[in-house]
């Protein structure tokens, strides 16, 4: 087993209306962003389209992308993440 843990930018931004809202996205999966009316409800999102991505991946045979540079890391073994 793998675990792939993916580095996450959140920022300050609106809504189409105006209104405000905080984006989440992920720089190693080129078009997975994200938006919520709050830091939890943007990364809550933000993992679920994560997930959804990978399964897109997996699903036509593309590889996961690993790059440190860009906060995409594999570890060989199982891994817990905790957001502090």
């Amino acid at each position: 087993m793998q675990s792939h843990i993916f580095s996450a930018v959140v920022e300050a931004d609106q809504f189409e209306d105006g209104l405000p809202a905080i984006h989440a996205w992920c720089p190693a999966l080129k078009g997975c962003h994200t938006w919520g009316h709050n830091e939890q409800e943007a990364l809550a999102r933000l993992e679920e389209a994560v997930e959804l991505y990978l399964d897109d991946l997996r699903a036509t045979g593309e590889p996961i992308p690993v790059d440190p540079e860009r906060g995409a890391i594999a570890l060989s073994s199982p891994a817990v993440v905790v957001n502090l």
